[in-house]
């Protein structure tokens, strides 16, 4: 971006400087910090790593999320856990060498022994000797709509789930806890799949171009119109692609003599397109934000390594939800800091869109913010909206330089006409301006499916992670071999999760992570619940 767009991005407003302050942790005891909340007599005094934000004229809700550190003898015992699977993996790849066990896995062959290895690393190593012992877990195929019930196609393995073959068979009725389908939009009848036909009919299905070519629909104009008009901003930019939302613009915002302040949990996407992007990179720690005002602090005082110049941009790279904690990012902290250091804030909504706030306008319009504070908004439609693709809004000045520089609109095929059609019908019933309150319905369902969800499993002695209202909500395993056992024995009981391990978590902090739906009953999440109770788990053994 040039530095005269750039200027006319900055909020260079003056705003209080935020504190934050940093609590001592022992292993066993409870993060748990709120804001307009009293005291409570009996919380446990010690708590995990974490900001607690003391400036709270910045919220206009409370603001509660709670966390508990891994107890110092399970983290023992998981340490033990991985110890014995490491041990044991030596020992077959040992047997594998001397072709004693069948090797199922790629290396190299004999000739390229003296060859710098392709395999051998400690990744392929924990892929074949641990990954391969609860692989069944995921990639399970879904021979239906992925709504609040799904069906499954039964699949077996001979060889320790090295291959899988489908029995035929399928396994009916699956109550869904793994799809982002936060407002329930993944179905095949109802309004949406109505106008998505007809759109179908009158387009097609495929562009065959780019959107600066032949591949620029007047459903694709209408759609960033809605965008734009949904979000509160000038203008807004559709991409038919969530991941490269993130990896193909964040190199076309940043570059050389550029810093990007990411959060450590950031996903993926936002990590490579840093990665592209060729800016220094600098992490601060999760939501800290004592952790982000020291880095603003260090880069406007040093300036760039070695020169010493000022830095052309600094740029705050944060996310709405973050889909393995549950948290909610502290955005009002965010932007006052963000205004203080005249930096600018590029705030990832791919959770939070659509699944938060009153209006369901993202963690915006749950702070009750002005969406003119942040410079680049960022959002998918691949969940609350049920559809795919991502958008960019902004500063119309923003969303023109996209439109010319970003290699995902320049290279990119232009998103599909259904897919679009899709996006347009949910957000309209979202926005209430297809006469009827579903939209509402819908947020409020969710809001109170995530609220009674929640609460069940702290009743029933769960350690849940994230914020209090976050659709995502992570309950944690710790160990190895409760991986693989959890996701097999809810699956026995007609119920979908997802688990999820070392390397996507750190290693002592292995979790299923429900992710909460409007489609979900009250008598769904019960029977999800049931099986996790102690008088159930006694019963069944």
């Amino acid at each position: 971006m040039t530095e005269s767009s750039a200027n006319k991005l900055l909020n260079g407003d003056s705003c209080h400087r935020t504190s934050s302050g940093k609590k001592s942790s022992k292993n066993g005891f409870v993060k748990n910090h709120c804001l307009f909340q009293q005291q409570h007599k009996h919380r446990r005094p010690r708590e995990k790593n974490q900001n607690v934000p003391h400036n709270s004229s910045l919220y206009k809700k409370p603001y509660v999320e709670s966390f508990e550190e891994t107890p110092l003898l399970v983290a023992v015992l998981t340490y033990m856990g991985y110890g014995i699977l490491t041990i044991f993996g030596y020992l077959r790849d040992f047997l594998r060498h001397w072709n004693i066990e069948k090797c199922n896995v790629a290396r190299e062959r004999e000739e390229q022994k003296d060859f710098v290895p392709l395999y051998q690393d400690f990744e392929n190593f924990y892929t074949r000797n641990l990954y391969m012992r609860i692989r069944d877990n995921w990639n399970r195929p879904i021979c239906s709509v992925p709504g609040a019930k799904m069906d499954l196609v039964e699949r077996v393995s001979h060889d320790y789930n090295w291959t899988f073959q489908h029995t035929g068979k399928v396994l009916p009725d699956v109550i869904n806890m793994g799809s982002y389908n936060y407002l329930g939009f993944a179905e095949n009848t109802g309004a949406c799949a109505d106008a998505a036909i007809e759109a179908t009919q009158k387009y097609g299905v495929g562009v065959g171009s780019t959107r600066c070519e032949m591949g620029n629909l007047d459903i694709h104009e209408d759609l960033e119109q809605l965008v734009a008009r949904f979000l509160g901003v000038e203008s807004s930019m559709a991409f038919g692609m969530g991941f490269a939302t993130n990896s193909m613009n964040i190199p076309a915002l940043t570059g050389k003599g550029c810093l990007i302040l990411s959060d450590e949990l950031n996903h993926a996407s936002l990590v490579l397109g840093a990665r592209l992007s060729g800016s220094m990179i600098r992490v601060f720690k999760h939501n800290n934000m004592q952790s982000l005002e020291k880095l603003l602090r260090d880069a406007i005082v040093h300036g760039q390594p070695r020169t010493h110049r000022p830095w052309k941009k600094i740029l705050i790279v944060v996310e709405g939800i973050y889909s393995m904690e549950g948290s909610i990012v502290r955005l009002p902290e965010v932007i006052a800091l963000k205004k203080r250091y005249k930096a600018y804030l590029y705030l990832d909504e791919a959770h939070s869109i659509g699944a938060l706030g009153p209006n369901g306008k993202g963690v915006v319009d749950y702070f009750g913010l002005d969406p003119k504070d942040v410079d680049i908004m960022m959002g998918t439609f691949t969940k609350s909206f049920g559809a795919a693709g991502g958008y960019i809004g902004g500063r119309k000045e923003l969303i023109d330089y996209l439109r010319c520089h970003s290699h995902s609109a320049l290279y990119a095929t232009s998103m599909s006409s259904p897919v679009a059609q899709q996006i347009i019908t949910s957000m309209k019933i979202i926005m209430g301006e297809d006469g009827t309150t579903l939209g509402a319905d819908r947020l409020r369902q969710l809001s109170e499916n995530t609220t009674y969800f929640r609460r069940k499993l702290r009743d029933l002695g769960f350690i849940i992670y994230g914020n209090d209202d976050s659709p995502v909500v992570p309950m944690m395993l710790y160990m190895p071999a409760k991986i693989g056992a959890f996701g097999r024995e809810m699956l026995k009981r007609n119920i979908g999760t997802v688990v999820v391990g070392f390397p996507a978590t750190p290693i002592i902090e292995s979790r299923a992570r429900f992710c909460i739906s409007a489609a979900h009953t009250r008598e769904m999440l019960d029977t999800v619940s049931h099986p996790l109770s102690p008088t159930t788990v006694c019963s069944d053994h």
